[in-house]
């Protein structure tokens, strides 16, 4: 009997074709891979049709989904060319790391009060970064790069190398502090699965691990290590688990997601597998070229040319056998894109990152919820894709609607695959526009849904009831109540309305009820293409809680804006105006009247920050409660020299905000204005200068155009009675009624 160790890197194309002729001239009868054995009956799907990598083993706690791990692999991974080439020989292939039965159960809690050393804890995860640096090298990747992934030439040396530099590594860490332990544990389990496949009558035992663990795996035959390793794994705790396939990204694979064993560049390294070392520089400075001439930049045969050039020789200074990832991103910074560092985002992006997604065969295993993601996804030509793209739904188009009430039950669900931008024109609108961008772990979150129903409907209608019955903000219920309309879920509606209810009537803050109000407003007026507005019953009892929270809201206003900070106070401005919104969205004459005599007690006090007063005073004008000479003495009293010119400033921020047409169509404001600028000391003009300047930025330009004119004293605009012809005017009414139907 004989074991053979081959220690990798996890995802390294260099390593794993090393390890592929490793294997072919070996011919091992048993391979075992580091990895978790609950998935152990899922490996013979590395070699279904419908596989392709990247993808990810998904073991989680079956009682408790969201408690997970997930395993990924590239078409690179040594682990997987191990499986695949252990399922075409026909011979056994298990995973032998510890069980994530046992790595998911709590822990004993003595554990979490062991610390290990921070060299020491940096040193265990990232073992090959330690040696880049003792070699020169920013960081282990590009070390392992250059010695492993871009070398000519492979062979078996490359193990015994990295087992030697491995060994000599652990020499200098003891097993210390809770990774230590953990390791530990593992390496026991390891051992002993390298036992039993030893007397299950195996003679050429092909164990590939990650090179950290090589040293450790060596002695698993020594006298003695049985007893000892049995003692490591006694008594573990252990939960129920079950495990899948799932799609993964090549973002992920880069970004990690928490898994250690992430790559930088897991697109490159896709092309250095496939090339097989055919001009690997070629192949990646031409789809450069192709990608910069999509995105309509030049990029012209002969500057590819010259780019792989400038590669090869670029390599050759370094002593390199062939190009490496930065000469080819050197060579294309300084021939392609002629020193313009800007496209080399979009370089990155696509073809060092990447944007592949994996997929997965309909034989894998799937919970109910997936697998109704996965038939309503195909029914509906919604392909789950990696990477950001639009989507623009007509929801009078019977697939569109179907899309879209998909993706609002997925958030619901906790999974955010399409994102809503919001129109203009609020819910009146048969449009809505969305940007998908699946990401892989939200097969966890597929997972956990299954727990709470058999489709995407049930399983959203239960999360409705959950969170219904756990209750929270008035403005949270407001916001649910529409993605349930949007969701069409009816029958989980009315515990949602039944809680909002509650909850309005219970509530104290003020600030809260403001918040929910725009969104209840929307729904009461314009309700959901999917189940209509204030004419449903849905409706009805919308408009009713609208209608008890106004008062209360008109009530507490004046006392809840005392005492506010400017942060606050900001926030209390742009509440002001959303309720001024909702409550005209309604058209309840009873309503408006009530708000209206709580913004003319607001604007009354003088204690209340500026922003505040200024805001409840520019609505009360919009409103034609107040008129513009009034609106005018406010303004004077507001910027009078008894006033701070801090609280002043706020007083016109609070006014003028998003708008300054006011200063135009009344002729009483500006001056005032202008005249209390003028008169500010130079200390006192530096002081209010940015609160100035941040109100005037947010008026559109043709305002700020035409309030530089009036100041000025250029041409007159909209307000101004200054050469205004009457006859001029009367020679166009008889067009105006021909086009709006007007009798003559």
């Amino acid at each position: 009997m004989a074991v053979h160790l081959f220690g990798i890197r996890h995802h390294g194309p260099g390593c794993a074709r090393s390890l592929q002729m490793a294997l072919d001239t070996l011919a091992p009868d048993c391979v075992l891979i580091e990895g978790p054995p609950d998935a152990d009956a899922l490996i013979p799907l590395v070699a279904e049709a419908g596989m392709a990598p990247p993808v990810a083993l998904l073991v989680y706690q079956a009682d408790e989904p969201r408690r997970a791990a997930f395993y990924p692999f590239a078409v690179f991974s040594p682990e997987w060319v191990a499986m695949r080439h252990a399922v075409a020989a026909g011979v056994p292939v298990r995973f032998m790391d510890l069980p994530q039965s046992m790595q998911l159960a709590p822990q004993a809690a003595d554990d979490s009060a062991i610390s290990a050393p921070p060299i020491e804890a940096e040193l265990r995860q990232d073992p090959l970064g330690e040696l880049a640096r003792a070699a020169g090298f920013a960081d282990g990747e590009r070390w392992w790069d250059e010695l492993v992934e871009s070398r000519a030439s492979r062979g078996d040396d490359v193990f015994e190398a990295v087992a030697e530099a491995m060994a000599a590594l652990r020499e200098a860490l003891p097993s210390t502090g809770p990774d230590g332990m953990r390791e530990a544990v593992r390496e026991a389990h390891m051992r002993t699965a390298i036992r039993v496949a030893a007397k299950a009558g195996h003679i050429r035992i092909a164990i590939v691990c990650g090179a950290w663990h090589v040293p450790a795996l060596q002695c698993h035959d020594a006298r003695g290590q049985a007893t000892q390793d049995a003692a490591i794994l006694k008594g573990l705790p252990r939960v129920r688990t079950e495990a899948t396939w799932a799609p993964w990204s090549y973002e992920r694979l880069a970004a990690s997601s928490g898994y250690r064993a992430g790559v930088l560049s897991p697109e490159w390294y896709d092309l250095v597998w496939h090339a097989r070392d055919a001009g690997v520089a070629a192949q990646w400075m031409t789809r450069t070229a192709r990608l910069l001439r999509d995105a309509d930049l030049d990029a012209s045969p002969a500057s590819v040319i010259e780019a792989v050039r400038l590669a090869d020789m670029l390599a050759g200074l370094r002593g390199r056998a062939r190009p490496g990832l930065d000469d080819l991103q050197e060579a294309c910074l300084g021939t392609l894109l002629f020193a313009n560092p800007a496209p080399m985002a979009l370089i990155h992006r696509k073809l060092v990152i990447g944007e592949r997604l994996g997929t997965v065969p309909e034989g894998a295993p799937q919970t109910p919820v997936q697998a109704d993601l996965a038939a309503q996804a195909r029914r509906l030509r919604l392909p789950l894709q990696a990477g950001s793209r639009p989507l623009e739904l007509d929801l009078r188009n019977e697939t569109d609607l179907g899309r879209s009430r998909l993706l609002h039950r997925l958030l619901l669900l906790d999974v955010p695959w399409g994102a809503r931008q919001r129109r203009r024109g609020g819910r009146g609108t048969f449009r809505e526009e969305w940007v998908l961008n699946w990401q892989p772990e939200h097969a966890v979150a597929l997972v956990a849904a299954s727990r709470m129903g058999a489709t995407v409907e049930d399983a959203a209608a239960a999360q409705v009831a959950r969170l219904a019955a756990a209750g929270g903000s008035v403005a949270a219920l407001s916001a649910l109540v529409g993605t349930v309309w949007d969701a069409d879920l009816p029958a989980a509606s009315g515990a949602v309305l039944r809680a909002l209810a509650d909850g309005a009537a219970l509530a104290t803050d003020v600030f809260d009820l403001m918040d929910a109000l725009p969104p209840l407003a929307e729904l009461a007026r314009y309700g959901s293409v999917r189940q209509g507005g204030a004419g449903t019953a849905g409706g009805e009892t919308v408009l009713e809680i609208v209608a008890g929270i106004v008062p209360r809201v008109a009530a507490e206003l004046a006392p809840a804006c005392l005492s506010l900070d400017d942060e606050a106070a900001g926030k209390a401005q742009a509440r002001l105006g959303a309720v001024q919104q909702a409550v005209a969205l309604l058209e309840q004459p009873a309503l408006q009247a009530e708000w209206t005599a709580a913004l003319a007690r607001l604007a009354d006090r003088d204690e209340v920050h500026g922003r505040v007063v200024g805001r409840a005073t520019r609505l009360l004008l919009d409103l034609r409660q107040i008129t513009g000479e009034q609106a005018g003495g406010r303004l004077g009293l507001a910027l009078s020299h008894a006033v701070a010119p801090s609280a002043a400033a706020a007083w016109i921020e609070g006014f003028l905000a998003n708008s300054g047409a006011v200063l135009l169509h009344d002729a009483a404001l500006l001056p005032i204005l202008d005249a209390w600028l003028g008169g500010l000391t130079e200390e006192r003009f530096v002081e209010v200068l940015p609160l100035v300047r941040r109100t005037l930025a947010t008026f559109a330009a043709p305002e700020r155009r035409m309030i530089g004119e009036r100041i000025r004293g250029g041409p007159a605009r909209a307000g101004g009675a200054d050469g205004f012809d009457e006859a001029r005017a009367a020679r166009v009414l008889p067009v105006l009624r021909l086009l709006l139907g007007a009798p003559a």
